[in-house]
C-alpha cells in the first residue's frame, strides 16, 4: 500500500519534458553569431555554427559579387560537417545575415539538406539597416512542412537592446525561458 503512494507521488511531481532546442546559424562578420549566442543563453539550447566548405572572400566587393551570383542561381554550397542532428530537436532557431534580401546560401543549403518536416523553425537575421527582406518566405519555401514563425530581424549586432528584443520574440513564440 505504501509503495503505491510513493509511485503516485513521484508521478505527480514529474515536470513536463522541456522541448529540445537547436540554434543553427551562419555568420560572416559575427553579428548573427552574437544573436545566436543570446538565444542560446536564454533557451539553454545547443548551438550549431555552420560554415561553407569554401570560405567567402574577405573583400567586400568580391563577397557581394559572389553572393549576388549564388542567390540568383539558388546555389547551395557544401558545408563543413557538424555534430548535431535536427531530427533530435523539437524547436530549431535558424540564423543568417540578410544577404541581397534573403538568407545566406550556407543556411539555405543547411535547410535544404535536412528533413525539418514538423519542426518549429524560428528564423533570425542580422542586417545593416536595409529592408528586412524575404527570409520568412524563403525559409517557408525551402521547408514547406515546417511551422515557420515570424523572423527576428536585428540591425548589425543588436547593441544594448539585443537581449530584451530576443527575450520578447521568444516569449511571443512561446519558447520557455
Amino acid at each position: 500500500m505504501e509503495t503505491e503512494k510513493k509511485m503516485t507521488y513521484i508521478h505527480e511531481e514529474r515536470e513536463p519534458e522541456k522541448e529540445k532546442i537547436l540554434i543553427v546559424s551562419y555568420s560572416y562578420s559575427g553579428n548573427t553569431h552574437r544573436i545566436a549566442r543570446e538565444i542560446q543563453k536564454l533557451s539553454d539550447g545547443d548551438l550549431c555554427e555552420i560554415y561553407p566548405w569554401q570560405p567567402y572572400p574577405m573583400s567586400f566587393p568580391e563577397l557581394l559579387a559572389q553572393v549576388r551570383q549564388e542567390v540568383r542561381s539558388n546555389y547551395r554550397p557544401r558545408l563543413l560537417p557538424q555534430p548535431y542532428f535536427p531530427k533530435e530537436y523539437d524547436v530549431i532557431f535558424v540564423g543568417s545575415p540578410n544577404w541581397c534580401g534573403t538568407i545566406a546560401p550556407p543556411l539555405a543549403s543547411w535547410l535544404y539538406h535536412n528533413n525539418l518536416a514538423g519542426k518549429v523553425l524560428l528564423p533570425f537575421s542580422s542586417h545593416c539597416g536595409g529592408v528586412p527582406g524575404n527570409m520568412q518566405r524563403d525559409v517557408e519555401r525551402i521547408c514547406p512542412k515546417s511551422d515557420v514563425r515570424e523572423v527576428l530581424s536585428i540591425i548589425n549586432d543588436g547593441g544594448d537592446s539585443l537581449s530584451g528584443r530576443v527575450r520578447l520574440w521568444m516569449e511571443k513564440n512561446k519558447i520557455d525561458l
